[in-house]
């Protein structure tokens, strides 16, 4: 899913993303949301049904009412996660890469690729369940550490390997 200039060049092995207006941004896949939106209802319906029958047993049935609280959690974080995924954003230009994300403080990370020293592609146990992978860039500065997380595992593959060419072929050249 690409989000940018609708004349936008396409993905070639030979070259980056790149537009006349500038760099075409692309989003994260779908999965992202829908794993971030599993564990929110997981993890909050349990705290919600954990603290009902707490405050029922201790307290009384009218504390049990406290136990909808996790339930306003989950109403309100369904649109908060819906919000920072759609804010996630990468583009390959042709000297580094552009990874933009945020609601409220903006970030754009621009990692050159003849600094970057490790590329990795990684996976927990949820994200291959949902058919997930993270990228994750590694410069000699910790700072400009970066990660695109929720990627499609063939296009983490895919980014891994043409940043770790790039990377290879800029730092020759230092």
């Amino acid at each position: 899913m690409e989000t940018g200039s609708p004349g936008g060049a396409d993905t070639t092995e030979a070259g980056p993303r790149t537009s006349e207006a500038g760099p075409v941004w692309t989003g994260l896949p779908p999965g992202l949301l829908r794993m971030r939106r599993l564990l929110l209802v997981v993890w909050l319906g349990l705290a919600a049904v954990g603290l009902g029958l707490l405050l029922g047993l201790l307290a009384g049935p009218a504390w049990a009412a406290f136990a909808l609280l996790p339930l306003i959690g989950i109403a309100s974080g369904w649109r908060l996660l819906a919000r920072n995924w759609r804010s996630w954003r990468y583009a390959e230009r042709a000297d580094d890469l552009l990874i933009s994300r945020g609601v409220l403080w903006r970030e754009e990370t621009v990692v050159p690729y003849g600094r970057m020293q490790l590329v990795e592609v990684t996976s927990g146990p949820v994200e291959r369940h949902f058919g997930l992978a993270s990228v994750q860039l590694h410069t000699a500065a910790a700072a400009t550490d970066a990660t695109i997380p929720g990627l499609d595992p063939a296009e983490a593959e895919r980014l891994r390997d043409r940043l770790t060419e790039l990377g290879e072929a800029r730092s020759a050249g230092l």
